[in-house]
């Protein structure tokens, strides 16, 4: 809800474990109970800092937001890290996670092989580290920042704050 009195910021990278934490433990909580709710605002924004991969990985969830996609491709590529730089998220594979999700390939590896989205991407991360962002997960709520995998409730108790205000 555009209109919803709390905004969450998060800067992510995709081959973050700490962020694949935040994504397991609380998002799913924030989804169902604050922002299906109309309570709160989320934004993904991208700090690709953990190499290659974490480029590739943010500019094909892009690619699927072409595609009407962002936030299947954002959980599929979360709920299949297997570590930083190992290949997970090799162009190739990045496809075939695609196809998993019904998108058209010929629009989606186009978009791929053309890299994009790389230059938005290195902006929003330099952006973020000029916000004072230095790691991933970082979430901006109302406009504080809060690094770190922190635990729900504490998102929550912090929500409710805001909430009441």
């Amino acid at each position: 809800d555009q209109n919803a009195p709390v905004t969450i910021i998060e800067y992510g990278d995709f081959q973050c474990p700490f962020c694949g934490k935040f994504f397991k433990e609380t998002e799913s909580t924030l989804r169902e109970e604050y922002i299906k709710t109309g309570k709160v605002k989320f934004i993904y924004r991208d700090f690709a800092f953990l190499g290659q991969e974490s480029f590739w990985a943010a500019n094909s969830a892009r690619c699927a937001g072409e595609q009407g996609k962002f936030w299947e491709y954002h959980d599929y590529l979360y709920g299949n890290q297997k570590g930083e730089n190992q290949g997970t998220f090799s162009k190739d594979n990045l496809k075939k996670f695609a196809s998993a999700l019904s998108l058209d390939r010929g629009k989606f590896d186009s978009c791929i092989d053309g890299d994009k989205y790389l230059d938005a991407i290195q902006v929003q991360t330099k952006t973020g580290g000029d916000a004072g962002v230095s790691g991933t997960p970082a979430n901006f709520i109302n406009g504080v920042l809060y690094a770190g995998a922190l635990p729900t409730a504490t998102f929550t108790q912090i929500i409710d704050a805001e909430l009441s205000k």
